[in-house]
């Protein structure tokens, strides 16, 4: 094996190993807070979801009532 391929060996070993390392560090969420979390955030999709068809469809009407004056 080469020397650069080594090198190129030892760096995704010594990044695999401090990928590990942090992850023992994590502090992960317990199960009601992901709960909480994913409620909220389908919520959030839920609302923007809403506001965005309102939109669409007050700009439909919109659009509508311009391209037929100006026939």
């Amino acid at each position: 094996m080469s020397e650069t391929n080594v090198k190129k060996t030892n760096k995704i070993v010594k990044f695999f190993k401090e990928t590990k390392a942090e992850m023992k560090k994590v502090t992960w969420p317990g199960k009601q807070q992901l709960i909480r979390n994913t409620l909220v955030i389908l919520s959030f999709i839920i609302i923007t979801g809403i506001v965005l068809s309102i939109c669409d469809v007050a700009f439909t009407a919109l659009l509508d009532v311009v391209t037929k004056t100006l026939k």
